[in-house]
């Protein structure tokens, strides 16, 4: 069998982003600046001047760009986006529009601080915003990673995703993984490994090329909801993904996500060396959530730690998802907009041992 070549190359994260879509097969971007992404469409800008497929289109508002995205995968192309904080709060009109109407596109998130125009850099306050979206139910597939690796290969994940299950993808980032420099590993992909686009209007053979998302009665609607939230359902098992690290016969678990969870790690590896048993829970998916992975997890504990750039966005999900299923205390280490330091994870759990 012949060995996968792999290349390593120094990036930054929003180079990265570019890279994967590249490798994944993305025809079309369009977007709007702003920070931490504005890169993106640069370095976009860029691959579209050296090759002349790839279609790039600088809009003039958040709303636009989200719309022109669901325009060109409605036509065929493997079209995606990318935009932060207030940014994403515009896109959600178009955003929930690909929802319902079962187009598959992918959007890049990097997370900064808010409420409002808040902070240009840094935070986990956009989990709500991006797991639910507008005025629907949420049924969006969110990848959430915690290094450039990550990045680059779920990012991969996020395109066969949406285009396997047609539902829109999301790689939920920060400014933070955006802007850091270091070494990815980039992975050929064959052919057989990217799954490919087609008209959704184009190709009535295959299926209705009526596609709405204006429904005059109420029962049409309920109707139409109740067969895509059991599509939903039917891949959720098959998309959820968690780690689990440390030790499994620890009674104390720590929760976290993104780039907190790489915080969490180091504290954790650090804890191990010194004789304390640790735990950690860490979803790769944030929607569909990793429920049977986090309730496995918590079977046995008597402490849980929660530990998010956020007041609690986070935290509410662990605790519906283990309410009512054992009787640990929960701890919140919770610093919305604000990096989580392993030094930081570590002094609360030894709050927790007291």
């Amino acid at each position: 069998m012949a060995q996968v070549k792999v290349k390593s190359v120094l990036m930054t994260g929003n180079q990265v982003v570019v890279k994967a879509a590249l490798t994944v097969g993305a025809e079309m971007f369009s977007g709007y600046p702003i920070t931490p992404t504005t890169e993106i469409l640069s370095e976009w800008a860029k691959e579209a001047e050296k090759d002349k497929k790839l279609i790039f289109l600088q809009t003039e508002d958040e709303p636009a760009a989200g719309f022109v995205m669901v325009g060109g995968v409605s036509m065929g192309k493997k079209a995606w986006t990318a935009t932060a904080g207030v940014g994403n709060v515009l896109m959600q009109d178009p955003l929930s529009m690909a929802e319902a109407m079962r187009m598959p596109t992918v959007t890049y998130v990097g997370q900064r601080g808010g409420p409002s125009t808040g902070t240009v850099v840094y935070s986990q306050q956009e989990l709500n915003l991006t797991r639910m979206g507008g005025n629907g139910e949420g049924m969006r597939i969110v990848y959430a990673p915690s290094n450039l690796q990550e990045l680059y290969d779920l990012t991969i994940k996020a395109f066969n995703s949406a285009w396997k299950y047609r539902f829109p993808a999301f790689i939920l980032s920060d400014g933070y993984l955006a802007k850091s420099y270091g070494e990815v590993n980039l992975w050929p992909l064959k052919k057989s490994d990217i799954v490919p686009t087609e008209s959704a209007f184009l190709n009535p053979k295959k299926q209705p090329n009526n596609i709405r998302n204006c429904f005059s009665q109420e029962p049409e609607l309920y109707n139409h909801l109740l067969e895509d939230f059991a599509d939903f359902a039917s891949i959720s098992e098959k998309v959820a993904e968690a780690e689990v690290i440390g030790d499994k016969n620890s009674h104390i678990l720590v929760c976290a996500w993104g780039v907190v969870a790489n915080s969490a790690k180091t504290a954790v590896d650090e804890l191990e060396r010194q004789g304390i048993s640790v735990k950690l829970f860490r979803p790769i998916t944030m929607r569909p959530f990793p429920v049977k992975e986090l309730q496995k997890a918590a079977e046995g504990v008597t402490d849980i730690l929660i530990t998010e750039s956020a007041n609690g966005q986070f935290g509410r999900i662990v605790r519906e998802t283990l309410y009512g299923l054992l009787e640990a205390e929960i701890h919140r280490l919770y610093k919305p907009a604000m990096g989580v330091m392993p030094e930081e994870i570590q002094s609360k759990i030894r709050e927790v041992m007291r």
